[in-house]
Protein backbone atom coordinates (compact mmCIF):
# COMPACT_ATOMS: atom_id res chain seq x y z
CA UNK A 1 0.00 0.00 0.00
CA UNK A 2 2.85 2.07 0.91
CA UNK A 3 5.07 1.49 -2.69
CA UNK A 4 1.20 2.60 -4.44
CA UNK A 5 1.30 5.88 -2.49
CA UNK A 6 4.68 6.73 -2.88
CA UNK A 7 5.00 6.58 -7.26
CA UNK A 8 2.74 9.39 -7.33
CA UNK A 9 4.35 11.35 -5.09
CA UNK A 10 7.54 10.96 -7.02
CA UNK A 11 5.59 11.76 -9.92
CA UNK A 12 4.19 15.12 -8.70
CA UNK A 13 7.72 16.01 -7.37
CA UNK A 14 9.05 15.11 -10.87
CA UNK A 15 6.40 17.15 -12.97
CA UNK A 16 7.16 20.19 -10.23
CA UNK A 17 10.88 20.00 -10.89
CA UNK A 18 10.41 19.69 -14.44
CA UNK A 19 8.38 22.87 -14.50
CA UNK A 20 9.89 25.03 -12.63
CA UNK A 21 13.13 23.93 -14.04
CA UNK A 22 11.21 25.10 -17.83
CA UNK A 23 10.03 28.35 -16.07
CA UNK A 24 13.52 29.43 -15.42
CA UNK A 25 14.87 28.47 -18.76
CA UNK A 26 12.02 30.39 -19.94
CA UNK A 27 13.08 33.86 -18.00
CA UNK A 28 16.90 32.86 -18.86
CA UNK A 29 16.10 32.78 -22.46
CA UNK A 30 14.19 36.33 -22.12
CA UNK A 31 17.15 38.71 -22.38
CA UNK A 32 16.82 42.23 -20.57
CA UNK A 33 18.25 43.61 -23.60
CA UNK A 34 16.76 44.62 -26.65
CA UNK A 35 19.22 44.96 -30.46
CA UNK A 36 18.04 47.20 -33.25
CA UNK A 37 19.36 45.91 -36.66
CA UNK A 38 20.07 46.61 -39.83
CA UNK A 39 20.81 43.91 -42.30
CA UNK A 40 24.46 43.65 -44.84
CA UNK A 41 23.15 43.98 -48.01
CA UNK A 42 24.10 44.15 -51.47
CA UNK A 43 23.50 47.35 -53.76
CA UNK A 44 24.95 50.61 -55.02
CA UNK A 45 26.57 53.75 -54.03
CA UNK A 46 26.94 56.89 -55.69
CA UNK A 47 27.53 60.62 -54.61
CA UNK A 48 26.44 63.21 -57.28
CA UNK A 49 27.22 66.95 -57.92
CA UNK A 50 23.67 68.74 -58.33
CA UNK A 51 23.74 71.88 -61.52
CA UNK A 52 20.70 73.73 -62.72
CA UNK A 53 21.19 74.63 -66.57
CA UNK A 54 19.50 75.48 -69.66
CA UNK A 55 18.65 73.37 -72.40
CA UNK A 56 20.12 74.43 -76.06
CA UNK A 57 20.96 72.83 -78.95
CA UNK A 58 24.12 71.75 -80.00
CA UNK A 59 24.48 74.33 -82.83
CA UNK A 60 22.58 77.24 -83.63
CA UNK A 61 22.96 79.83 -86.40
CA UNK A 62 22.08 83.39 -86.42
CA UNK A 63 21.34 84.07 -89.97
CA UNK A 64 21.58 87.71 -91.11
CA UNK A 65 22.19 90.04 -94.10
CA UNK A 66 25.11 92.21 -95.38
CA UNK A 67 22.32 94.57 -97.31
CA UNK A 68 20.12 96.71 -96.21
CA UNK A 69 16.26 96.79 -98.32
CA UNK A 70 12.94 95.31 -97.81
CA UNK A 71 11.99 91.92 -97.67
CA UNK A 72 9.93 90.94 -100.26
CA UNK A 73 9.61 87.10 -99.83
CA UNK A 74 9.40 84.54 -97.38
CA UNK A 75 10.11 81.16 -97.95
CA UNK A 76 9.67 79.80 -94.55
CA UNK A 77 8.61 80.19 -90.82
CA UNK A 78 8.78 79.30 -87.11
CA UNK A 79 9.52 75.45 -86.57
CA UNK A 80 10.30 75.04 -90.87
CA UNK A 81 12.73 72.06 -91.47
CA UNK A 82 15.21 73.47 -94.16
CA UNK A 83 18.56 71.64 -96.00
CA UNK A 84 21.62 73.37 -96.63
CA UNK A 85 21.68 76.04 -99.25
CA UNK A 86 17.75 76.21 -99.35
CA UNK A 87 16.66 79.58 -99.92
CA UNK A 88 14.73 81.03 -96.67
CA UNK A 89 14.37 85.03 -97.74
CA UNK A 90 14.26 87.41 -100.91
CA UNK A 91 15.43 91.35 -100.51
CA UNK A 92 14.35 93.48 -103.06
CA UNK A 93 16.81 93.42 -105.41
CA UNK A 94 15.54 96.47 -107.49
CA UNK A 95 18.24 99.32 -106.23
CA UNK A 96 20.73 96.97 -106.38
CA UNK A 97 20.04 95.87 -110.06
CA UNK A 98 20.27 99.66 -110.45
CA UNK A 99 24.07 99.68 -108.58
CA UNK A 100 24.92 96.93 -110.63
CA UNK A 101 23.80 98.88 -114.26
CA UNK A 102 25.82 101.85 -112.93
CA UNK A 103 28.91 100.25 -112.15
CA UNK A 104 28.34 98.58 -115.43
CA UNK A 105 28.70 101.58 -117.58
CA UNK A 106 31.36 103.19 -115.71
CA UNK A 107 33.48 99.78 -116.54
CA UNK A 108 32.50 100.19 -119.79
CA UNK A 109 33.73 103.71 -119.53
CA UNK A 110 36.73 102.82 -118.01
CA UNK A 111 37.36 101.04 -120.60
CA UNK A 112 36.84 103.87 -123.94
CA UNK A 113 38.99 106.24 -122.20
CA UNK A 114 41.44 103.19 -121.18
CA UNK A 115 41.93 102.82 -125.09
CA UNK A 116 41.96 106.48 -126.15
CA UNK A 117 44.67 106.93 -123.51
CA UNK A 118 46.60 104.22 -124.82
CA UNK A 119 46.42 105.00 -128.41
CA UNK A 120 47.74 108.54 -127.30
CA UNK A 121 50.41 107.15 -125.40
CA UNK A 122 51.63 104.80 -128.45
CA UNK A 123 51.53 108.20 -130.70
CA UNK A 124 53.23 110.51 -128.23
CA UNK A 125 56.22 107.87 -127.70
CA UNK A 126 56.63 107.32 -131.29
CA UNK A 127 57.64 111.09 -131.61
CA UNK A 128 59.66 111.34 -128.42
CA UNK A 129 61.57 108.18 -129.79
CA UNK A 130 62.83 110.52 -132.81
CA UNK A 131 62.90 113.16 -130.49
CA UNK A 132 60.36 115.26 -132.14
CA UNK A 133 58.24 116.32 -128.96
CA UNK A 134 59.71 117.46 -125.61
CA UNK A 135 60.23 114.87 -123.27
CA UNK A 136 57.32 116.47 -120.38
CA UNK A 137 54.64 115.38 -123.40
CA UNK A 138 55.89 112.26 -123.23
CA UNK A 139 55.35 112.12 -119.27
CA UNK A 140 52.37 113.02 -119.11
CA UNK A 141 50.94 110.84 -121.73
CA UNK A 142 52.54 108.02 -119.81
CA UNK A 143 50.83 109.20 -116.23
CA UNK A 144 47.01 109.82 -118.45
CA UNK A 145 47.75 105.89 -119.84
CA UNK A 146 48.52 104.39 -116.16
CA UNK A 147 45.33 106.46 -114.57
CA UNK A 148 43.53 105.15 -117.13
CA UNK A 149 44.23 101.36 -116.05
CA UNK A 150 43.77 102.19 -112.67
CA UNK A 151 40.14 103.33 -113.33
CA UNK A 152 39.63 100.95 -115.29
CA UNK A 153 40.47 98.30 -112.26
CA UNK A 154 38.83 100.58 -109.66
CA UNK A 155 35.64 100.55 -112.09
CA UNK A 156 36.13 96.48 -111.98
CA UNK A 157 36.02 96.21 -108.20
CA UNK A 158 32.91 98.22 -107.96
CA UNK A 159 30.79 96.01 -110.58
CA UNK A 160 32.44 92.89 -108.73
CA UNK A 161 31.18 94.48 -105.46
CA UNK A 162 27.54 94.68 -107.05
CA UNK A 163 27.20 91.71 -107.72
CA UNK A 164 28.01 90.36 -104.98
CA UNK A 165 25.68 92.45 -102.81
CA UNK A 166 22.68 91.34 -105.64
CA UNK A 167 23.86 87.88 -104.71
CA UNK A 168 23.55 88.80 -100.73
CA UNK A 169 20.07 89.66 -101.48
CA UNK A 170 18.98 85.88 -101.55
CA UNK A 171 19.65 84.44 -97.94
CA UNK A 172 20.58 80.95 -97.98
CA UNK A 173 20.38 78.00 -94.95
CA UNK A 174 24.04 77.63 -94.51
CA UNK A 175 22.89 74.38 -92.38
CA UNK A 176 20.70 71.31 -92.47
CA UNK A 177 18.27 72.04 -89.42
CA UNK A 178 14.70 73.76 -88.05
CA UNK A 179 14.33 77.62 -87.93
CA UNK A 180 13.72 78.46 -84.12
CA UNK A 181 13.24 81.84 -84.77
CA UNK A 182 12.01 84.44 -87.59
CA UNK A 183 12.72 88.11 -86.73
CA UNK A 184 11.23 89.43 -90.15
CA UNK A 185 8.25 89.60 -91.56
CA UNK A 186 7.80 90.67 -95.41
CA UNK A 187 7.23 94.35 -95.98
CA UNK A 188 10.42 95.03 -93.26
CA UNK A 189 13.57 97.16 -93.83
CA UNK A 190 16.37 95.38 -92.79
CA UNK A 191 19.52 98.18 -92.46
CA UNK A 192 22.90 96.62 -92.42
CA UNK A 193 25.54 98.88 -90.76
CA UNK A 194 27.92 97.76 -88.27
CA UNK A 195 25.81 94.96 -86.85
CA UNK A 196 24.37 92.11 -88.78
CA UNK A 197 20.59 92.09 -88.53
CA UNK A 198 19.79 88.23 -87.42
CA UNK A 199 16.99 87.62 -89.26
CA UNK A 200 16.59 84.02 -88.24
CA UNK A 201 18.10 80.98 -85.75
CA UNK A 202 18.62 77.66 -87.12
CA UNK A 203 19.00 74.91 -84.95
CA UNK A 204 21.12 71.98 -86.76
CA UNK A 205 19.87 68.59 -84.79
CA UNK A 206 17.05 68.65 -82.11
CA UNK A 207 17.80 64.86 -81.74
CA UNK A 208 20.45 65.69 -79.97
CA UNK A 209 20.69 68.49 -77.40
CA UNK A 210 23.12 69.90 -74.45
CA UNK A 211 22.34 70.91 -71.04
CA UNK A 212 25.14 74.28 -70.22
CA UNK A 213 24.81 73.90 -66.28
CA UNK A 214 26.33 75.90 -63.75
CA UNK A 215 28.35 74.18 -60.96
CA UNK A 216 29.66 75.98 -57.96
CA UNK A 217 33.01 76.22 -57.63
CA UNK A 218 33.27 73.83 -54.49
CA UNK A 219 32.06 71.11 -56.75
CA UNK A 220 33.69 71.95 -59.92
CA UNK A 221 36.85 70.00 -58.90
CA UNK A 222 34.49 66.51 -58.58
CA UNK A 223 33.25 66.80 -62.57
CA UNK A 224 35.06 64.98 -64.98
CA UNK A 225 34.79 64.84 -68.84
CA UNK A 226 32.33 61.76 -69.66
CA UNK A 227 30.67 61.51 -66.39
CA UNK A 228 27.53 60.11 -66.75
CA UNK A 229 24.20 62.55 -66.14
CA UNK A 230 20.61 62.32 -65.22
CA UNK A 231 18.37 65.11 -65.59
CA UNK A 232 14.83 66.45 -65.04
CA UNK A 233 12.51 69.28 -66.92
CA UNK A 234 9.58 71.26 -65.04
CA UNK A 235 7.13 69.46 -68.39
CA UNK A 236 7.80 66.00 -67.81
CA UNK A 237 8.49 66.05 -64.01
CA UNK A 238 7.88 61.95 -64.16
CA UNK A 239 11.13 61.59 -66.41
CA UNK A 240 14.58 61.00 -66.17
CA UNK A 241 16.84 62.25 -69.35
CA UNK A 242 20.70 61.03 -69.64
CA UNK A 243 23.24 62.69 -70.38
CA UNK A 244 26.97 62.72 -70.53
CA UNK A 245 29.65 65.39 -69.54
CA UNK A 246 31.41 66.60 -72.76
CA UNK A 247 33.13 69.97 -71.57
CA UNK A 248 34.42 71.73 -68.74
CA UNK A 249 34.45 75.75 -69.32
CA UNK A 250 37.39 77.42 -67.71
CA UNK A 251 36.00 80.91 -67.89
CA UNK A 252 34.24 81.72 -64.42
CA UNK A 253 31.27 83.15 -64.29
CA UNK A 254 30.59 85.57 -61.39
CA UNK A 255 27.63 86.56 -60.09
CA UNK A 256 26.90 88.73 -56.80
CA UNK A 257 30.56 87.17 -55.53
CA UNK A 258 29.24 83.78 -56.36
CA UNK A 259 31.57 81.70 -58.87
CA UNK A 260 30.59 79.32 -61.04
CA UNK A 261 31.80 77.11 -63.91
CA UNK A 262 29.41 76.25 -66.77
CA UNK A 263 29.13 72.32 -67.75
CA UNK A 264 28.25 71.19 -70.98
CA UNK A 265 25.98 68.19 -71.30
CA UNK A 266 25.62 66.13 -74.28
CA UNK A 267 21.73 64.61 -74.19
CA UNK A 268 20.10 62.39 -76.94
CA UNK A 269 16.79 63.61 -77.40
CA UNK A 270 15.21 61.23 -80.00
CA UNK A 271 11.47 61.90 -79.40
CA UNK A 272 12.08 65.26 -79.29
CA UNK A 273 10.77 65.95 -75.76
CA UNK A 274 13.32 68.47 -74.46
CA UNK A 275 13.21 71.69 -76.33
CA UNK A 276 15.58 74.37 -76.41
CA UNK A 277 15.35 77.09 -72.87
CA UNK A 278 13.72 74.12 -71.18
CA UNK A 279 15.45 74.45 -67.29
CA UNK A 280 17.65 71.06 -66.50
CA UNK A 281 18.20 70.13 -62.79
CA UNK A 282 20.57 68.00 -63.25
CA UNK A 283 22.59 65.13 -60.83
CA UNK A 284 26.21 64.43 -62.28
CA UNK A 285 27.45 61.05 -61.02
CA UNK A 286 31.17 61.74 -59.77
CA UNK A 287 31.99 58.75 -57.66
CA UNK A 288 29.29 55.58 -58.78
CA UNK A 289 30.22 51.97 -58.05
CA UNK A 290 27.82 48.64 -58.67
CA UNK A 291 27.19 45.65 -56.86
CA UNK A 292 28.66 46.08 -53.31
CA UNK A 293 28.77 44.89 -50.01
CA UNK A 294 27.02 47.25 -47.69
CA UNK A 295 25.50 48.34 -44.61
CA UNK A 296 23.51 51.65 -43.07
CA UNK A 297 26.28 53.87 -41.91
CA UNK A 298 24.57 54.41 -38.78
CA UNK A 299 25.94 51.12 -37.64
CA UNK A 300 29.45 52.21 -37.57
CA UNK A 301 28.40 54.81 -35.05
CA UNK A 302 27.05 52.07 -32.93
CA UNK A 303 28.91 52.00 -29.09
CA UNK A 304 27.27 49.53 -27.01
CA UNK A 305 25.90 50.66 -23.50
CA UNK A 306 28.10 49.02 -20.48
CA UNK A 307 25.87 48.29 -18.41
CA UNK A 308 23.69 46.91 -20.64
CA UNK A 309 25.96 44.63 -22.19
CA UNK A 310 27.22 43.64 -18.52
CA UNK A 311 23.69 42.76 -18.33
CA UNK A 312 23.77 40.76 -21.74
CA UNK A 313 27.04 38.60 -20.59
CA UNK A 314 25.30 37.72 -17.20
CA UNK A 315 22.26 36.43 -18.93
CA UNK A 316 24.28 34.57 -22.03
CA UNK A 317 27.51 33.06 -20.47
CA UNK A 318 28.57 31.44 -23.12
CA UNK A 319 29.30 34.89 -24.93
CA UNK A 320 33.28 35.99 -25.73
CA UNK A 321 33.27 38.02 -22.79
CA UNK A 322 37.44 39.04 -22.97
CA UNK A 323 36.67 39.80 -26.96
CA UNK A 324 33.75 42.05 -26.29
CA UNK A 325 35.52 43.45 -23.10
CA UNK A 326 38.70 44.34 -25.34
CA UNK A 327 36.49 45.61 -28.36
CA UNK A 328 34.81 48.23 -25.46
CA UNK A 329 37.70 48.83 -24.42
CA UNK A 330 39.55 49.61 -27.92
CA UNK A 331 36.34 52.06 -28.63
CA UNK A 332 36.63 54.00 -25.49
CA UNK A 333 40.39 54.91 -26.41
CA UNK A 334 39.87 55.42 -29.92
CA UNK A 335 39.02 58.74 -31.43
CA UNK A 336 35.79 59.12 -33.59
CA UNK A 337 36.12 57.69 -36.92
CA UNK A 338 33.46 58.55 -40.13
CA UNK A 339 34.11 55.04 -41.12
CA UNK A 340 35.67 56.12 -44.43
CA UNK A 341 39.33 55.74 -46.03
CA UNK A 342 39.51 52.46 -45.50
CA UNK A 343 40.11 52.13 -42.04
CA UNK A 344 39.47 49.20 -39.75
CA UNK A 345 36.21 49.74 -37.86
CA UNK A 346 34.17 47.78 -35.46
CA UNK A 347 30.88 46.23 -36.44
CA UNK A 348 28.75 44.60 -33.85
CA UNK A 349 26.93 41.50 -35.55
CA UNK A 350 24.19 39.49 -33.84
CA UNK A 351 23.80 35.97 -34.59
CA UNK A 352 20.36 34.60 -32.88
CA UNK A 353 21.11 35.48 -29.37
CA UNK A 354 24.82 36.37 -29.60
CA UNK A 355 26.78 39.27 -30.52
CA UNK A 356 30.02 39.64 -31.44
CA UNK A 357 32.13 42.54 -32.72
CA UNK A 358 34.01 41.97 -36.11
CA UNK A 359 36.57 44.71 -37.77
CA UNK A 360 35.76 45.64 -40.73
CA UNK A 361 37.26 47.42 -43.70
CA UNK A 362 34.72 49.94 -45.45
CA UNK A 363 35.53 51.95 -48.94
CA UNK A 364 33.27 54.41 -50.46
CA UNK A 365 30.28 55.77 -49.24
CA UNK A 366 27.20 58.41 -50.08
CA UNK A 367 25.98 59.23 -46.55
CA UNK A 368 23.40 56.96 -45.90
CA UNK A 369 25.48 53.29 -47.05
CA UNK A 370 28.94 52.57 -47.04
CA UNK A 371 30.83 49.66 -48.60
CA UNK A 372 32.16 47.08 -46.70
CA UNK A 373 35.15 45.20 -48.22
CA UNK A 374 35.91 41.95 -45.44
CA UNK A 375 34.38 41.15 -41.96
CA UNK A 376 30.76 40.30 -42.89
CA UNK A 377 28.83 39.04 -45.66
CA UNK A 378 25.40 39.51 -47.45
CA UNK A 379 22.48 38.80 -45.18
CA UNK A 380 24.15 39.93 -41.52
CA UNK A 381 22.56 41.46 -39.01
CA UNK A 382 24.43 44.74 -37.78
CA UNK A 383 23.13 45.92 -34.55
CA UNK A 384 22.72 50.03 -34.72
CA UNK A 385 21.22 50.50 -31.34
CA UNK A 386 20.74 49.35 -27.60
CA UNK A 387 18.25 49.84 -25.15
CA UNK A 388 16.90 47.34 -22.19
CA UNK A 389 13.81 45.50 -22.58
CA UNK A 390 11.20 47.49 -20.59
CA UNK A 391 12.03 50.60 -22.21
CA UNK A 392 11.20 49.04 -25.87
CA UNK A 393 8.43 47.74 -24.59
CA UNK A 394 7.02 50.51 -22.87
CA UNK A 395 7.94 52.84 -26.09
CA UNK A 396 5.51 50.09 -27.65
CA UNK A 397 3.13 50.56 -25.30
CA UNK A 398 3.35 54.11 -25.11
CA UNK A 399 2.87 54.04 -29.20
CA UNK A 400 0.37 51.34 -29.37
CA UNK A 401 -2.06 53.62 -26.99
CA UNK A 402 -1.68 56.70 -28.93
CA UNK A 403 -2.99 54.69 -32.21
CA UNK A 404 -5.96 53.36 -29.90
CA UNK A 405 -9.51 54.60 -31.25
CA UNK A 406 -10.74 52.97 -27.48
CA UNK A 407 -8.64 55.59 -25.84
CA UNK A 408 -10.27 59.02 -24.86
CA UNK A 409 -9.15 61.26 -27.16
CA UNK A 410 -8.85 65.57 -26.48
CA UNK A 411 -12.26 66.97 -27.57
CA UNK A 412 -11.56 69.29 -30.36
CA UNK A 413 -12.41 73.29 -29.75
CA UNK A 414 -15.94 74.50 -31.55
CA UNK A 415 -16.44 77.51 -32.93
CA UNK A 416 -20.05 78.84 -32.40
CA UNK A 417 -21.32 81.57 -35.00
CA UNK A 418 -24.00 84.26 -34.31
Amino acid sequence: MKRKISIPILSAVLIITVAAFALRACQTAKSDVAFQTTPVTKGNISNTVTATGTIQAIKTVAVGTQVSGVISKLYVDFNSVVKKGQILAQIDRTPLLASLDQSKAQVESAIADLNYKKATYERIKALYEKKLIAKGDYDQAVLNYEQSKANLSNANSVNDRNKINLAYATIYSPINGVVLNRAVDEGQTVAASFNTPTLFSIANDLTQMQVEAAVDEADIGQVKLGERVEFTVDAYPDLKFKATVTQIRLQPVITSNVVTYTVIMQAPNPEQKLMPGMTANANIFVDEAKDLTIVNSKALHFTPDSKLMTSYMKQHPQADKARIERSLNSKAKSTSDDGTGNKPVTLWVKRGNEISPVKVVTGVTDGINIEVKSGVKEGDQVIFAMQSAAEMEAETTTAETAKSPFMPQRPRSRQTTK
